[in-house]
């Protein structure tokens, strides 16, 4: 159960640094620095590692 809390919570977290991200790009399309869109970059692939290495958990089965 707690597995499929985490894979939940990682697939939100997925969802925000998406908008995070494009937030970032429309912030840098007006001006802003480059950094914006390297540090949402950072942040979506971070969480999109923590979803595939939830979803791998998942799919193993239980351990004990």
């Amino acid at each position: 159960m707690t597995n499929r809390v985490s894979a939940l919570i990682s697939a939100f977290g997925v969802f925000a640094s998406t908008l995070l991200l494009t937030f970032a790009v429309r912030e840098y399309r007006s001006g802003a620095s480059a950094l914006w869109i390297g540090a949402g970059a950072v942040i979506f692939i971070s969480a999109a590692y923590a979803l595939v290495r939830d979803v791998r958990r998942l799919r193993s089965g239980p351990t004990a």
